[in-house]
């Protein structure tokens, strides 16, 4: 095979990779693709009672604490603004010198109500803020499902999402926090349970 053969097949299998790469970036998920994705059985009476489940969880301090309306993050079983003051910064670790693991260390810090801990602390992204404070049930459920403000997760990906180690953090909250109404088993069965089901969202 002659060199300028050889450039050229080259050029073409080139051409070829960057079109099909360009095509498939083009496509971004949406909400009309996460649905229609292989759900176990569709079934809109079973989805929307796990999601009820799910929201409770979703609503207690250990999740709302973490997904506030405003940049700072609220604390404590009755959900106030941190007495820090702690601002959201852009990558949700904290602006300028004030960082979420200046306090929040690798795990809990031990003693009554003192900072708990995850070597991934941090809240949801400035671009990305996935507000769960004072969403209705359908609110929560249609924004969750909504690639544009989940992060881009597809099916696959939310599922993985409740194996997640500060999802899980939420069941070890330190000594003196509550932790959510739900046991993590049965959070993720109902998580799993509402996505696999046709993820419908309560009415209201």
């Amino acid at each position: 095979m002659s060199t300028k053969t050889k450039f050229i097949l080259v050029g073409l299998t080139f051409i070829s990779a960057f079109g099909l790469a360009f095509s498939v970036s083009l496509h971004r998920p949406t909400e009309k693709d996460y649905i229609s994705i292989s759900p176990l059985k569709n079934d809109s009476i079973a989805s929307v009672e796990a999601f009820k489940q799910v929201y409770k969880v979703l609503m207690s301090p250990r999740c709302v604490n973490c997904h506030p309306k405003g940049d700072i993050p609220l604390q404590g079983d009755n959900s106030v603004i941190h007495s820090m003051q702690p601002k959201r910064g852009k990558d949700g670790k904290g602006l300028y010198a004030m960082k979420c693991a200046n306090c929040h260390q690798q795990s809990n810090s031990p003693g009554l109500n003192a900072p708990p801990g995850n070597p991934n602390w941090h809240l949801p992204s400035a671009d990305m803020k996935m507000v769960f404070e004072g969403k209705t049930a359908h609110e929560l459920a249609k924004q969750l499902l909504n690639p544009e403000l989940n992060g881009h997760k597809d099916i696959k990906m939310l599922i993985a999402h409740a194996d997640d180690g500060l999802v899980k953090a939420g069941w070890n909250p330190g000594e003196g926090r509550t932790v959510p109404p739900l046991t993590y088993a049965q959070f993720k069965k109902a998580w799993i349970t509402w996505l696999q089901t046709g993820a419908y969202a309560p009415a209201q």
